[in-house]
């Protein structure tokens, strides 16, 4: 298994660091656009359609979804956004108790909507927004960034988790997340924030403000990773998908972002330090 992730991943990267740094804005939309369809293809099978052609059909919806949106201010889609997660805060609060009235067909399909297309939109406002933070106005970084907050969160919470991981933090959704895993994490996008604005020459009140989107951000990520956690346990399913040998599906890959990058957008957006761009 250790063996076919290692190769997944040499085989992929290449492709995710060309498709996402090196191409102009509507090939990245594009390149991002296919990313999420494929993500809509096995969120069809989370919200139990198991038709290869109804899977098929949903991710070509969204797919439309997406193209249909390319005019469409991108704050608007982004405030739906935030407020969607704070829905999705307490739905996974919640389960078990709930899910009879998300848990139909239809109803997690819709979800699946709430949860891909800002994601979406949220990464291209990023590629064509106007941006400036200290002495950084590359948009690219920019990108890199909100990876980067969500990787190192993930990473802080994996060593935190197993020193002092003891208090669970939805035992129902997800047994093997802790609270101690949650501090940790944020700790680590804190420091990661401090360091990346001292790196851009950002003032006092800057360097705050990051600090505080960033554990924003690092905060919702650990929410997109419950969310779908959430639906593959309703749905019976340990992986969305084998897309990826040895590492599951897209969606396991990036769940988190999906939360992550419409919330940092937004709030970066409010602080000023983006501005709607065009392709």
């Amino acid at each position: 298994m250790l063996k076919t992730r290692i190769i997944t991943a040499l085989i992929l990267a290449p492709i995710a660091i060309g498709g996402i740094f090196f191409l102009p804005p509507l090939g990245f939309a594009l390149f991002t656009g296919a990313i999420i369809t494929l993500g809509a293809w096995e969120w069809a099978n989370m919200s139990g359609i198991e038709s290869p052609a109804g899977r098929v059909g949903y991710a070509l919806a969204t797919a439309i979804i997406l193209y249909g949106l390319l005019n469409v201010p991108f704050v608007a889609v982004l405030w739906l956004s935030l407020l969607w997660w704070g829905v999705c805060f307490l739905l996974v609060r919640g389960y078990p108790a709930g899910s009879e009235k998300w848990g139909s067909l239809p109803a997690r399909a819709v979800m699946g909507l709430f949860v891909l297309v800002p994601a979406w939109v949220g990464l291209n406002h990023l590629r064509t927004g106007g941006f400036q933070f200290g002495d950084s106005t590359n948009n690219l970084l920019l990108i890199l960034y909100v990876f980067c907050v969500v990787w190192v969160a993930d990473i802080g919470a994996y060593f935190a988790g197993r020193a002092f991981g003891k208090a669970k933090l939805a035992p129902r959704v997800s047994p093997g997340k802790s609270w101690a895993g949650v501090w940790g994490g944020l700790m680590a996008v804190g420091v990661f924030a401090l360091v990346v604005s001292w790196l851009a020459s950002a003032g006092t009140v800057q360097t705050s403000l990051l600090i505080l989107a960033s554990l924003a951000t690092g905060l919702v990520s650990v929410l997109g990773d419950l969310l779908e956690s959430m639906l593959k346990r309703h749905r019976g399913i340990k992986d969305s998908s084998q897309l990826l040998p040895g590492h599951g599906g897209i969606m396991d890959r990036i769940d988190s972002l999906t939360a992550a990058i419409p919330v940092f957008a937004l709030i970066i957006t409010k602080l000023g330090w983006l501005t709607t761009g065009h392709w």
